[in-house]
């Protein structure tokens, strides 16, 4: 992994680092291996692991084809859904807050 320092930034180099860290999962892994997880334990949770990525692939996909209510969408008073990053009167988008 390899982080570009520039204007000799070191702040914003490590935030870049610790997000592509966060990224690949670096840290979710050192903390499961700071203590021995038995063979049987591990594939109980790597079994689990996969059974919600699949179930959340699923539920992503009925969202898209609208079988499934979004829920970031909220619904008003006549019915119509509302988009998240509109007012209740529909004007232009707001910026999101991140």
């Amino acid at each position: 992994m390899q982080v570009l320092v520039r204007d000799n930034n070191i702040d914003q180099a490590l935030r870049v680092l610790k997000k592509k860290m966060q990224r690949e999962g670096i840290f979710r892994e050192m903390k499961q291996r700071r203590s021995y997880e038995k063979p049987s334990e591990r594939k109980v949770r790597e079994k689990s692991e996969a059974v919600r990525r699949a179930r959340k692939l699923a539920r992503k996909k009925l969202q898209r084809e609208g079988l499934l209510a979004d829920p970031r969408k909220k619904k008003t008073l006549d019915g119509k859904p509302q988009d998240r990053n509109r007012g209740a009167e529909g004007g232009p988008p707001r910026s999101p807050r991140f």
